[in-house]
């Protein structure tokens, strides 16, 4: 289980690691996106040096309309557990979004009144 913070106006936020070819592993905040239907989006300019390798380019439909994202294989690290996941990369997304498709393998318990926020198993 991860603890998490409450940002600006609610927002969900957790730490994790994204994890780059080479192994390395970069300590990044991500915030809880239930709009998002992935696993994970990051911006493009998020990708340079974790060299993961592209997939395909698929159009996503988001808040502001149609967007294509290119998908590229990823590796994250969550609680000291690597999942390879499929991630989309795009242009404009100002924040790493962790997506929904998390709440089907992980109990997610927000209680905004008493600051208890946590992503479980």
């Amino acid at each position: 289980m991860i603890q998490g913070w409450f940002g600006d106006q609610e927002a969900l936020f957790f730490e994790i690691e994204l994890v780059t070819a080479n192994e390395l592993e970069l300590v990044v905040d991500v915030m809880l996106d239930t709009g998002f239907s992935g696993w994970l989006a990051i911006n493009e300019q998020d990708l340079q040096g974790l060299d993961w390798i592209y997939l395909q380019t698929r159009v996503q439909q988001t808040a502001q309309g149609e967007a294509n994202f290119k998908i590229y294989a990823g590796k994250v690290k969550i609680n000291r557990q690597e999942f390879d996941i499929p991630v989309h990369v795009g242009q404009g997304v100002t924040e790493i979004l962790l997506g929904r498709q998390w709440l089907k393998t992980r109990r997610l318990v927000v209680d905004i009144q008493s600051g208890t926020l946590t992503l479980g198993e």
